[in-house]
């Protein structure tokens, strides 16, 4: 539920539902789920641009996570782990404009394995645009387009929403420079590119 508030944009929604979580019994509050409830507090906070409040949830959630075993936590959750995690601060640090960390802490988060392309996707656009907020726009657009293409065959609102935020993210500056266009030539090909473009 606070993973779809933030989504939703209700981020102090997001926060509290993530610090519910947290304060529920404690018989079945293993280090992975305390890792990943503090986690998704951490991305309401960053969306509400807290970054005192962020970096104190992801520090705890990094070290719930590094305090699990094995047999610590039930199969369900069994996905989140340093690499989802990983993904996790490079989002933070991208809402919260601190670029060059997001780059560095979420590159861990893309393994393109085909086992979890949706995944790969959201982080994939996280670290485009990330490249873009640096200024870096060629390697930006460059991530981008192997976003697009690990996009072709994800049916969600969440990936249309990823690359709106991206375009979003392109200042008129960079759309006049040769690798904007040079980029958007090609993303006309990207069914995602092309959905976005007739919502817009």
């Amino acid at each position: 539920m606070s993973h779809q508030a933030t989504f939703v944009g209700r981020y102090r929604e997001a926060a509290t539902l993530a610090r519910a979580a947290l304060a529920g019994p404690a018989a079945s509050l293993t280090p992975t789920l305390a890792g990943q409830f503090r986690a998704m507090e951490a991305r309401a906070l960053a969306r509400l641009g807290d970054d005192r409040g962020c970096d104190l949830a992801l520090s705890e959630a990094e070290r719930q996570l590094s305090t699990r075993t094995a047999d610590s936590d039930p199969a369900y959750i069994a996905y989140f782990d340093e690499v989802e995690l990983a993904a996790e601060f490079g989002h933070c640090f991208r809402d919260l404009g601190r670029s060059v960390q997001a780059t560095e802490r979420g590159a861990g988060s893309i393994f393109g394995d085909g086992l979890n392309n949706c995944s790969d996707f959201f982080a994939t656009m996280v670290q485009a645009e990330a490249y873009i907020n640096q200024g870096e726009a060629s390697q930006g657009f460059e991530i981008a387009m192997s976003a697009l293409q690990l996009g072709e065959g994800l049916k969600s609102a969440r990936c249309v929403q990823y690359v709106r935020e991206f375009q979003g993210r392109v200042t008129d500056g960079m759309k006049q420079a040769a690798e904007f266009r040079d980029f958007a030539e090609q993303a006309r090909g990207y069914r995602l590119w092309q959905q976005v473009g007739t919502q817009s």
